[in-house]
């Protein structure tokens, strides 16, 4: 399918079918509709269709976000020739089969995150992309704020020097009652870990985008509430309590970690559902050999910067915000000063799909990043139960 723009020009059409449609199907269906608005992308996303297993459900969410068509079945909706584009922003335990099954078809995939149950599964999910040739991305979207990109691009230049420290935390408080239900995300069977896959991926994600690769951990875990009334998520971060049965907690609640990267810098990780007063604290600090900068996802434009030849009198934290035409993806939005949210960083994640489906390369994050993470989580799993330092695998990326 095409279009011809004024000038003669025909634009590719992107048929999207996407299987999954509450909290993340949300945000990607915003970024869908808004992404032409704003970029002039060399492909053209359509929502072709979207698929659910409740039709009630899933119809209803066809018709408010805009989908063309929808399938109670995600299977059928692979099968379909009207579909180039599969986006899964399903619970974990469904990535694998729906990717080998999407990759297999010769769909392209951008999968939320983490990307897989283990590193098993990660590893054949990624040799089944490779295998097929498609296009594939995973949905890391807190490295396509502004800020970030301009963070990666100071250190990239040199402007930090050599890179010493890396220190995250990422804080919610969602679950800290006890009578907050035990909902998919707190399920083992379902999501294979709880904070250390829901908040920690994306700090280790962040890590390695800015900094490199992770060599070794040494980690410690914690569940602090143990048994929960069974229910299931309603809309968000809430959920429903099902009923008087209890049920128990098999995933970790808080998770902390030390880490040392291949160029020797220190990483200090935490992430927890239990740090009261945090709704979703993301942020980051990274110190330099020549300066520093400081990120946090709820002011998300700006980026704190210390450089050491500043003026003596005048040296300290600046804060730049990150909305001038300078700034990455800035320049597609609103004049210098007129800040984006966090909808927009989806948006700009599908700038960078679309362009890499159209070039046929499969742009950063993509499923190696995803294996590359997977690899991280898990060791820190490990050193959590041996109480040691564990290294992190250099195993060889899949390829075809």
């Amino acid at each position: 399918m095409s279009e011809m723009l004024s000038g003669g020009t025909v634009k590719k059409k992107l048929r999207v079918g996407m299987i999954g449609y509450k909290f993340m199907g949300k945000a990607h269906s915003h970024a869908y509709r808004d992404l032409p608005f704003y970029f002039d992308t060399k492909v053209e996303p359509v929502m072709q269709a979207i698929a659910g297993r409740n039709q009630e459900g899933v119809q209803a969410a066809a018709e408010k976000m805009g989908w063309a068509s929808y399938e109670t079945d995600w299977r059928r909706l692979i099968e379909r020739d009207d579909i180039d584009l599969i986006d899964i922003v399903t619970p974990n335990n469904t990535h694998a089969e729906i990717v080998i099954a999407a990759a297999n078809a010769g769909k392209h995939i951008l999968c939320e995150k983490p990307l897989a149950m283990n590193v098993e599964e990660a590893g054949r999910m990624l040799e089944a992309v490779n295998k097929a040739g498609v296009v594939h991305m995973i949905c890391h979207n807190y490295r396509f704020a502004p800020a970030v990109r301009y963070a990666k691009q100071l250190i990239d230049s040199g402007k930090l020097g050599h890179i010493y420290h890396f220190r995250a935390r990422y804080l919610q408080d969602w679950i800290m009652d006890p009578n907050f239900p035990l909902v998919w995300r707190m399920r083992k069977d379902v999501c294979g870990s709880g904070t250390h896959g829901d908040l920690m991926a994306h700090s280790i994600d962040l890590a390695r985008y800015l900094v490199g690769e992770i060599s070794e951990v040494a980690g410690m875990m914690d569940t602090f509430i143990k048994k929960r009334p069974l229910g299931e998520m309603s809309g968000g971060l809430n959920a429903e309590i099902h009923g008087d049965q209890m049920g128990d907690v098999d995933v970790d609640d808080a998770v902390a970690f030390l880490g040392r990267f291949d160029n020797g810098a220190f990483g200090v990780f935490e992430a927890t559902r239990f740090g009261k007063g945090n709704r979703n604290t993301n942020q980051f600090e990274i110190n330099g050999s020549k300066g520093s900068v400081r990120w946090d996802m709820q002011s998300m434009n700006e980026l704190e910067l210390y450089l050491e030849d500043d003026e003596q009198g005048n040296q300290g934290f600046r804060t730049i915000t990150c909305t001038e035409g300078i700034h990455p993806y800035a320049g597609a939005y609103w004049p210098a000063g007129h800040i984006i949210g966090y909808e927009h960083t989806f948006i700009n994640l599908l700038h960078e799909l679309t362009n890499g489906i159209a070039e046929n390369r499969s742009p950063s994050p993509n499923f190696e990043d995803g294996y590359r993470n997977q690899l991280v989580l898990e060791a820190v799993e490990t050193s959590s139960v041996n109480k040691s330092w564990v290294k992190i695998p250099t195993t060889t990326i899949l390829t075809p």
